[in-house]
């Protein structure tokens, strides 16, 4: 199969990706950018931030109509959840804004291929990237490639994901049904904001959270006041515990086992539905890098420099995927 020829590879068609594809064309080079899925826009647009702040909104209306417009003397009777309205939408929204990255990438004349890139041999300057996709599979050759593969969640050894009771950031986006009880293992912002998504629509919602307090990364004085936000919405939460796994019931529910760190002192949850939401990880595996010579950390994160360079020349990284190693 002969070899197509590029300036630029990017494998990933994230925020990082489309753009970086979209200025190296605008400075002239041909460039190809290589999407896993059917849609570009990676993990913001397509599972996370864009999809998740549609639903928060909507949620938001809900409650609102449901809890303050009496207030102001505006009495809506019989309110009612249509989810499925409510997911349509979110989809509507997602789909207006990859909708948008295509047409960009066409405008400018970026090579849009869907499929998995793996880099497969280096030869002087030229770096090989193989591409294997539902179209067949295609072989590129280019003097620069760019990482932009971003990140994926973890996924804890005691609670695998099963996509229907025990869900990552992913599957919390697209459920059907509003959870009788749903438990949240992490108080970061993905498992925050999911969990005030389904505490709204009418689930409980109790957190989990290894650290005393919530957001961790976050200044506390920021971090106290939504706590205290979240508390008077009706979120519950057990900070300072442990998640030590989930059994499934004869009656299909789970027992989310934990343990206070302080006392060690062991409790049991019982709830239908439990989102893993302890972080993401980058998503390396498959691309050739370790194999090609590519540095990572034990992480499996890309080794980079201040301009984004990989200690391969013309291999570079960029976004949730490195970690800066100075210079």
């Amino acid at each position: 199969m002969a070899a197509e020829q590029f300036d630029l590879v990017i494998i990933g068609g994230g925020p990082g990706g489309y753009v970086g594809a979209i200025r190296a064309a605008q400075l002239g080079m041909k460039v190809a950018c290589i999407e896993k899925r059917k849609a570009y826009g990676g993990t913001c647009l397509n599972v996370g931030c864009i999809p998740s702040k549609a639903l928060l909104e909507s949620s938001e209306h809900f409650y609102h109509t449901q809890t303050k417009l009496s207030k102001h003397g505006v009495l809506v009777d019989n309110v009612r959840l249509d989810l499925a309205a409510m997911m349509k939408r979110k989809e509507a929204v997602v789909r207006q804004n990859v909708n948008g990255i295509a047409s960009l990438l066409k405008k400018n004349k970026v090579e849009a291929i869907q499929g998995t890139g793996r880099i497969s041999a280096i030869t002087g300057d030229l770096k090989t990237v193989e591409v294997q996709g539902e179209l067949g599979n295609r072989v590129i050759n280019a003097k620069n490639v760019m990482i932009a593969t971003g990140s994926e969640p973890i996924e804890l050894p005691f609670l695998k994901f099963d996509g229907k009771r025990i869900l990552s950031s992913t599957e919390a986006l697209e459920l059907t049904e509003v959870p009788k009880h749903l438990i949240v293992i992490g108080g970061g912002v993905i498992g925050l904001e999911m969990g005030s998504v389904w505490l709204r629509l009418g689930a409980k919602v109790t957190v989990l959270e290894f650290q005393n307090r919530i957001l961790p990364p976050v200044d506390a004085q920021v971090a106290n006041e939504l706590y205290k936000v979240l508390m008077k919405q009706g979120m519950e939460f057990k900070l300072g515990h442990k998640c030590l796994g989930a059994k499934i019931q004869s009656s299909g529910n789970l027992w989310v086992d934990a343990e206070e760190m302080a006392t060690s002192n062991k409790i049991a949850l019982e709830c239908d539905t439990v989102l893993v939401a302890t972080g993401r990880r980058p998503f390396t595996a498959g691309l050739g890098l370790a194999e090609v010579g590519v540095k990572l950390d034990q992480a499996g994160r890309v080794e980079i420099d201040g301009n984004y360079r990989t200690n391969i020349p013309g291999i570079y990284a960029i976004g949730d995927v490195n970690t800066y190693m100075g210079k």
